[in-house]
């Protein structure tokens, strides 16, 4: 008997559409009402929040992180599964892949459609990511994303559509793996990253837009004694207009740490071209390339580093690109 920890945070799996085609919380979350009967597997359901997940904060996700390790260690769970809102999920995801060390399945889900809605996906997504908890083959894997029959690593996962049901893509490598009516399918293990486990979670992290025509205007603005680091979404490989790089120089001068990956959707980050806000001119300067990351993704792992005291510019570049 396999028993599995439930972890209701709200989103739109636990909210309800009005006539007017409104869509928001119910006051009791319809999820922990639905009755999911597998063989040889107990769940033990908790509402730990009730919240829409733009409206989830690091703090939060430092609860989740706490009460998972509490449930592994002490409690006998031999697996969990947390149903988020979809536009903050990737994040909770990869900020409990980055601070829990791999081992029993962590899975997440999600809906697109609310509980009452037409071809409402949120309660197949839940029986679905149950299914790959209580897996043995999911074990080791790090935090799971499963929605639409697909199963994707959180520290490559995005949601790429605003509405649709396989909102949830993993640019450059693919899904992990598959559910099928009876089986689950996995292709592939991605590498390990590094994890850092913390206790607090604080830190002033801003992420900025390269764009063409880009001058350093945005970066002056910035005031240098409220900022703990920054992250770059840099053009193609990892460029900046001239002007704007100019302007960073003043940021990494002053001890703040700058992290860079590419505004593009596939492909990685890397230290290339050599003229004047190239990428190998800026990581010659002291900014550090997050490797096959997203920006939003970046910035956790920049807060993950800095609360886990990782001070040196050594220290924080080894980490910020493995």
């Amino acid at each position: 008997m396999k028993k599995i920890l439930i972890l209701h945070t709200g989103g739109t799996i636990s909210m309800a559409e009005d006539a007017q085609g409104h869509v928001s919380p119910n006051e009791s979350n319809p999820m922990s009402a639905v009755n999911m009967q597998l063989d040889e597997v107990e769940l033990v359901t908790e509402d730990i929040f009730n919240l829409p997940s733009p409206h989830i904060t690091l703090s939060d996700m430092l609860v989740l992180k706490n009460r998972l390790k509490k449930a592994f260690l002490t409690e006998s769970f031999d697996g969990a599964v947390i149903t988020h809102g979809t536009d903050t999920l990737e994040e909770t995801a990869f900020f409990l892949d980055t601070t829990l060390e791999r081992g029993k399945p962590i899975v997440m889900t999600g809906a697109m459609r609310s509980s009452n809605e037409l071809g409402t996906d949120g309660i197949y997504n839940f029986l679905s990511a149950i299914r790959v908890a209580a897996d043995e083959h999911s074990h080791d894997r790090g935090v799971l994303v499963v929605m639409n029959d697909e199963i994707h690593s959180a520290r490559y996962v995005t949601k790429t559509h605003t509405t649709n049901v396989s909102t949830f893509q993993t640019p450059t490598h693919g899904p992990l793996g598959l559910l099928t009516k009876n089986k689950i399918i996995y292709f592939h293990n991605d590498s390990e990253n590094q994890h850092l486990d913390v206790h607090s979670i604080h830190g002033n992290v801003p992420i900025v837009k390269a764009f063409a025509g880009m001058s350093g205007q945005i970066l002056d603005l910035l005031d240098l004694d409220k900022l703990d680091g920054i992250v770059i979404e840099a053009l193609g490989a990892g460029n900046l207009p001239p002007i704007a790089s100019q302007s960073l120089q003043r940021l990494l001068d002053a001890g703040v740490p700058v992290v860079l990956v590419s505004r593009c959707f596939n492909g990685i980050a890397e230290p290339v071209y050599a003229y004047q806000g190239g990428g190998s001119q800026l990581y010659d300067a002291g900014v550090m390339f997050a490797d096959e990351v997203n920006s939003q993704k970046a910035r956790l792992k920049l807060i993950i580093g800095l609360n886990a005291g990782l001070e040196t510019p050594s220290q924080l570049r080894n980490f910020m690109e493995n």
